[in-house]
């Protein structure tokens, strides 16, 4: 399996995390994606009264220096992380 095929998998592996997980987590794994799917950051920042884009904006902005292959493997690696965490914590 190629990267891009393991990437679109953790993807959807990722919408089945539960809310429980942190929002640091949460805009961590936005940015990392936004970072392997666009590239980086071609809007103008959120303004002070939007402050939940203005988060995700932050979080894209923080990763914009990774290559779109880094931001996969990192987004990969995070993915697994916290679903490993999810099953240690249920079980």
């Amino acid at each position: 399996m190629g990267l891009q095929e393991e990437f679109e998998e953790y993807a959807e592996k990722a919408k089945t995390l539960p809310d429980t997980i942190t929002n640091e987590d949460k805009l961590l794994l936005y940015g990392l994606y936004k970072q392997a799917t666009v590239g980086p950051v071609n809007t103008a920042r959120p303004g002070i009264f939007n402050l939940k884009e203005k988060y995700k904006w932050d979080a894209w902005k923080a990763v914009e220096g990774k290559s779109k292959e880094e931001a996969m493997s990192d987004y990969i690696t995070k993915v697994k992380q916290l679903l490993e965490e999810t099953a240690a914590s249920t079980s």
